[in-house]
């Protein structure tokens, strides 16, 4: 089995990890065998799905600047997994080297390598958490940007390993309301809408793919995705399919939804 020096001893190399599977399809290194075993067998079933990783990281891309270029300098990434070329640091930095990132995610080997990979950048932190655990999540989140101004809650892929049982409306909502207002909600979520009818047994084949990792998939329709976004005003384009979400490149259709709302400010 392998081992690497930065792999912490509590990671399970004989299970895989839906983050390092999303490192895989994204062409990075911090994944093991088992890992790009169960991505090979993903992308036998649908050949897509590294490009699909790539247009969702695309998304993130997209909607870090729109809030960037909007007067944004904290984020708050939920299930922020491994990190790649292009992080949410990478990109708000750029425009603003003030900008403060937190990056949350439950998966050890993920904050090992943000840790490692943010040792001297003063302004970008990793936790290891789990966005169910939102009183945990908000007490390092308020070490680490300022409440009192306004933050973007990033929860990019994340979602839909959350099932319906643990309620992942209500932990978004309180998410919501613990956040100042004028602040921000970039979401992206997968959905069977707009899977072909033929293509509906693949996709069961590719759950149960997800089913051997901690993080088994909830797709779930438009309608509900949107739910998410109660509380806050969406911008255009709305709720709408990744490729259609201000798109500035000739990403594929992939099923999934995506959107980006702002939390009101009282008579504003």
């Amino acid at each position: 089995m392998e081992q690497a020096g930065w792999v912490p001893a509590s990671v399970d190399l004989g299970r895989p990890s839906a983050a390092r599977m999303y490192d895989y399809y994204l062409g990075g290194s911090h994944n093991f065998a088992v890992d790009r075993e169960a991505a090979q067998s993903v992308e036998r079933i649908y050949p897509g799905m590294s490009g699909a990783a790539r247009a969702n990281r695309s998304f993130l891309r997209r909607a870090v600047r729109y809030l960037v270029e909007r007067g944004v300098d904290q984020f708050l990434d939920l299930g922020s997994g491994i990190p790649t070329v292009g992080n949410v640091h990478e990109i708000a930095q750029q425009a603003n080297p003030s900008a403060r990132v937190l990056y949350v995610d439950v998966e050890p080997v993920a904050v090992a390598h943000s840790t490692a990979l943010l040792a001297d950048n003063p302004g970008a932190t990793a936790v290891q958490s789990d966005l169910r655990e939102v009183d945990t999540v908000l007490e390092a989140a308020r070490e680490v940007l300022d409440f009192d101004r306004p933050i973007a809650l990033l929860m990019v892929a994340v979602l839909h390993f959350v099932p319906d049982s643990d309620e992942p409306g209500k932990a978004v909502a309180r998410y919501r309301d613990a956040l100042p207002a004028g602040s921000w909600l970039a979401l992206s979520h997968g959905s069977l809408e707009g899977v072909p009818r033929d293509g509906i047994q693949d996709t069961e084949r590719i759950k149960a793919i997800y089913r051997r990792t901690d993080s088994p998939l909830a797709l779930r329709p438009h309608e509900e995705i949107a739910a998410f976004f109660t509380g806050f005003d969406v911008v255009e384009p709305g709720v709408v399919a990744l490729s259609e979400w201000r798109p500035d490149s000739d990403d594929a259709y992939i099923s999934a939804y995506v959107g980006v709302g702002r939390k009101p400010i009282p008579g504003a």
